[in-house]
């Protein structure tokens, strides 16, 4: 956790009043969020399936992102009546489903551009 006034502080208020994009990126950045909501849209929508999808992350990174995306009403935490015990699913919100268009556009820009690389790499 940051200090207040320290200065990473500062000036990622600054850039959030500056440009909304800043805060957009900074509600889905991250490792593996984006991957998260598009398995999500994609049907896999338990946690013992987005794990399969997503062998590499741990539990414990899932579980906090999957927070995260629901703090941020990307997703929602549905009860599954009858099951025991009880099981949970995970639905996009609107403001979820929205976003998929988003990464799916940003995906093609990445296959245009990145060409699996990361973007510095490609620059020098």
């Amino acid at each position: 956790m940051r200090k207040e006034n320290s200065t990473n502080t500062i000036n990622e208020q600054f850039l959030f009043q500056v440009c909304e994009l800043n805060s957009a990126i900074a509600i889905i950045g991250g490792r593996w969020k984006a991957q998260i909501v598009y398995s999500i849209s994609q049907g896999n929508n338990r946690f013992h399936l987005l794990k399969k999808e997503l062998p590499n992350i741990s539990e414990q990174v899932l579980g906090r992102q999957l927070k995260e995306l629901e703090i941020h009403a990307i997703i929602i935490k549905k009860e599954i009546p009858d099951t025991v015990p009880l099981g949970v699913e995970y639905v996009l919100t609107n403001k979820g489903l929205d976003l998929v268009s988003i990464l799916e556009s940003l995906c093609n820009w990445g296959k245009l551009y990145a060409d699996g690389k990361e973007i510095s790499a490609c620059l020098a």
